[in-house]
C-alpha cells in the first residue's frame, strides 16, 4: 500500500474517531441536562404542588364545608317542610339500568315554617340522581340530576305544592367546593414547562457556538481530548484499512427508538395510576363499561409486545437461531414471566409462607406470558428469516403482508369465534345467556351474583373463587358481591388478539423497512379499520351496543379500540423519533428499554420510601398527586441510571 494512499485512510478513520468523540461528548452533556431536569422534577413535584392545596383550601369558603368530608365527598343537607316524612335515594349516573340506593330518611316538619333536617355524605366523583318518595314509596317529585364538587355544603329543600300531592323539589349551594383539579393543572404545566425548557436547551447545544461556549465552561474540552486519546491519535497506525469507508446498509432488525418510547410511555402512565394517580377517579379503572385513562396503557403494552416479539424472532432466524431452540426459550421466558407475575400479585410473600387457599392465580404478567406464549410460538411457524420488501406490483400487494402469514391468521380468529361463542352461548346457571353486565345492583338487580357472565362463571369453576381478584372495580357503583378478575381465562383469548395485531405491525415494519411513508400509512389504514370495526361493536356508545368497550371483560370492542389507538400513537411517535428525529423519546424512552424491572420493581417497592411516606393529609389530592409523581419520577430515574450503566433485564 502506497504511503500516500495509507496516509489518506488514517486521516478518513481520525476524522470517522473525532466525530465518534463529539458524539460521545454530545451524550455526555445530553446525560447531564437529564439528570438536572430529572432532579428539578422531583423538586418541583415535592414542594410546588402542595403548596398549591394550601392555597386553595386555606381561602374563605373553605371555613364553611364540613369538618368530616373527605376527598370526593360533599355535605348534602336535605330541608323537609312538608307534613309527612320523606326517604331520599340516589344512584349515580355511572351507573346503567341501576337500583336507587337509600340514602336516609327526613322526619316531617316540626311545624309550619320550621322545616325538619338532615345532613348526609355525598360522592362528588360523577354526576348523581336524587329522589325523594314518601314512605309509601310515592315519589313526591321529579328525580333530580346534579353533580356536586368536592368538599362543597349543599343544601335539599322539599316544599309543598299548595297541599298537592306533588312537591317541589330543588338543590341550592350553600358552600362553594374545593377545585380538586387544581394540584393536577398546576403539575402538568411544571412539567410541560420542563420539557419545553430541555427541548429549547437541546436546541440550543446543537449550534455550534453555543457548543463550545458551554464546553469551555464547564471544561469539556477536556473531555472531549482524554476521549480522543482513548481512541487514537493521527500518528497512529492504522492496520485495516479501506479505500471508501461506508456506513453499514440499513437493517430491518436495528433498534427502532419509537417502540421502546411507546413501551415507556404505556409503562409510565401504568406506574402512575397504579400508585393511584392522585386519587383521582380518571385515574382508576372503569367500574364497567367505559374508558378511563388507566384502561389504556396496559393493551398497549400488550400490543408493543407482539411488535418486538416480530422483530426479535425475524432478527434471531437471521442470525442462524433454530426455530427449536427458539421455542425453548420462548417456554422458558414464558415460564418465568408466569412464576414472578404469581409472586408479584401476592404480597404477603415478604410476610412469611403463601396461602394457597387464598393464592390469585390470574394477573398482568400472567397474561403477559399467555399473550406471549400463543403469539410467538404462532409466529415461529410462519415466520420467515428473509423478507423482501412488498411492492405495488399487483392488485393483492396491499394484504400480502397478511397473506404470508394466513395460517396464524386463521388460529387467531379461530381463537376470537371461540371467545364469541363462549361469551354469547355458554349457558351460567341463574343468569341469562350471553350477559355481559356488572351484576349487583346493575340491570335493576335482576341479575345480581352474574357479575361478568361467562367470563365470570369460567374462573370461578376452573379456577375456585378463592384464587382470582376479589374486590374488582364493579364494587364501586355497581355494589356487586362477586369475586371477579380483569384477567381472568376468557379475556386472555382477547389479549392473544391484541398482542398478534401488535404483531402485525412489527411485520408491517420488517416488509416495509425504511419506507417511511408505507409503514406509517399502513398504520393508519389499520387503525381506520379496527375504528371502524370499534364503531359498529358499539354503536357509538357506551352501554348500548352489541359488545360495549370493557376492560374488565377484554371485550372485542375493547380490544379494537385500543388497538386503533394504538396504530395511531404509533404513527406519531415513529414519525417524531425514528422519522423526523425531532424526539429522542427521552424520559420514556429509558424505563421502555428495562419494562419488566420496572413494573416488579414498582410493584415490589411500592410501600417503601422514596415512594411512599407518611402524608399531613391523606384527604388531600395534592399529596397523593405529588407522591405519585415523585415514585412514578423514581422509576424513571432508576431506569435511565441503569441504561446509562448498560444494564437490563432480560428474561
Amino acid at each position: 500500500m502506497s504511503k500516500k494512499k495509507l496516509n489518506k485512510t488514517t486521516n478518513v478513520s481520525v476524522a470517522q474517531k473525532d466525530r465518534h468523540a463529539t458524539q460521545e461528548n454530545m451524550k455526555y452533556q445530553e446525560s447531564l441536562i437529564v439528570f438536572y431536569l430529572s432532579i428539578a422534577a422531583l423538586i418541583v413535584a415535592i414542594c410546588v404542588v402542595p403548596l398549591s392545596a394550601e392555597m386553595y383550601s386555606s381561602s374563605d369558603f373553605q371555613l364553611q364545608k364540613h369538618r368530616s368530608l373527605k376527598m370526593d365527598e360533599a355535605l348534602l343537607k336535605v330541608n323537609n317542610e312538608l307534613t309527612t316524612d320523606v326517604t331520599v335515594s340516589w344512584t349515580s349516573q355511572e351507573c346503567y339500568q341501576c337500583l336507587y340506593q337509600h340514602l336516609g330518611a327526613v322526619s316531617a316538619a316540626l311545624s309550619p315554617g320550621q322545616p325538619s333536617s338532615s345532613e348526609f355524605i355525598v360522592n362528588t366523583q360523577h354526576g348523581l340522581t336524587i329522589m325523594v318518595n314518601a314512605t309509601s314509596a310515592q315519589q313526591l317529585c321529579r328525580a333530580l340530576t346534579f353533580h356536586f364538587g368536592e368538599q362543597g355544603n349543599y343544601s335539599l329543600w322539599i316544599k309543598d305544592l299548595n297541599n298537592s300531592s306533588e312537591a317541589d323539589c330543588s338543590i341550592v349551594t350553600d358552600g362553594k367546593p374545593v377545585n380538586s383539579y387544581t394540584p393536577i393543572l398546576i403539575a402538568f404545566f411544571i412539567l410541560t414547562g420542563l420539557a419545553l425548557l430541555f427541548a429549547i436547551g437541546k436546541t440550543l447545544l446543537g449550534l455550534e457556538a453555543v457548543r463550545r461556549v458551554f464546553f469551555q465552561l464547564t471544561g469539556s474540552m477536556e473531555t472531549e481530548r482524554l476521549i480522543n486519546s482513548e481512541l487514537g491519535s493521527p500518528g497512529r497506525t492504522v492496520t485495516t484499512v479501506t479505500d471508501n469507508i461506508l456506513p453499514p446498509p440499513p437493517s430491518p432488525s436495528k433498534r427502532l427508538r419509537s417502540l421502546d418510547t411507546f413501551r415507556g410511555i404505556s409503562l409510565t402512565i401504568m406506574v402512575f395510576v397504579n400508585y393511584g394517580g392522585g386519587k383521582y377517579w380518571f385515574f382508576k379503572h372503569s367500574s364497567w363499561n367505559g374508558l378511563t385513562v388507566a384502561d389504556l396503557v396496559f393493551p398497549w403494552f400488550v400490543f408493543i409486545m407482539g411488535t418486538s416479539t416480530a422483530l426479535s424472532i425475524n432478527m434471531l432466524l437471521r442470525s442462524g437461531s433454530s426455530r427449536s431452540s427458539l421455542l425453548k426459550k420462548v417456554l422458558w421466558r414464558t415460564l418465568l414471566l408466569f412464576v414472578i407475575g404469581v409472586v408479584v400479585i401476592n404480597p404477603n410473600y415478604c410476610q412469611g409462607p403463601l396461602s394457597w387457599e387464598n393464592l390469585r392465580i390470574p394477573g398482568v404478567l400472567q397474561r403477559l406470558a399467555w399473550s406471549y406464549l400463543v403469539v410467538a410460538c404462532l409466529d415461529l411457524l410462519v415466520a420467515r428469516a428473509h423478507l423482501d420488501i412488498i411492492t405495488t406490483d399487483t392488485w393483492w400487494s396491499p394484504v400480502l403482508d397478511i397473506l404470508l402469514y394466513w395460517p396464524s391468521w386463521l388460529c387467531v380468529l379461530l381463537l376470537e369465534v371461540t371467545w364469541l361463542c363462549l361469551t354469547f352461548l355458554l349457558p351460567v346457571p341463574d343468569c341469562p345467556t350471553g350477559y355481559l353486565g356488572p351484576g349487583g345492583i346493575g340491570d335493576m338487580g335482576l341479575y345480581a351474583n352474574c357479575t361478568g357472565g361467562a367470563a365470570g362463571y369460567i374462573d370461578r369453576w376452573l379456577l375456585g373463587v378463592k384464587h382470582i381478584y376479589q374486590t374488582p372495580s364493579s364494587r364501586v357503583i355497581y355494589a356487586t358481591q362477586m369475586p371477579f378478575d380483569p384477567e381472568g381465562v376468557l379475556g386472555s383469548i382477547n389479549s392473544i388478539l391484541m398482542t398478534y395485531l401488535g404483531l402485525q405491525a412489527g411485520k408491517i415494519i420488517l416488509h416495509y423497512r425504511d419506507l417511511h411513508t408505507s409503514i406509517m400509512s399502513r398504520f393508519l389504514i389499520w387503525g381506520l379499520f379496527l375504528g371502524v370495526i370499534s364503531a359498529i361493536l358499539t354503536r357509538c356508545s357506551k352501554d348500548g351496543g352489541f359488545i360495549p368497550v370493557n376492560k374488565n371483560l377484554w371485550s372485542l370492542s375493547y380490544v379494537t379500540t385500543l388497538a386503533c389507538f394504538a396504530f395511531v400513537l404509533l404513527v406519531l411517535v415513529y414519525y417524531v423519533v425514528d422519522v423526523r428525529k425531532w424526539w429522542s423519546g427521552a424520559p420514556f424512552y429509558y424505563p421502555g428499554m428495562n419494562s419488566i424491572l420496572v413494573y416488579v420493581g414498582h410493584e415490589v417497592f411500592e410501600q417503601y420510601f422514596p415512594f411512599r411516606w407518611q402524608m399531613v393529609n391523606i384527604q388531600s389530592h395534592a399529596e397523593h398527586l405529588a407522591q405519585n409523581v415523585v415514585a412514578t419520577s423514581c422509576w424513571v430515574f432508576i431506569s435511565y441510571v441503569l441504561y446509562r450503566k448498560k444494564i437490563f433485564w432480560k428474561i
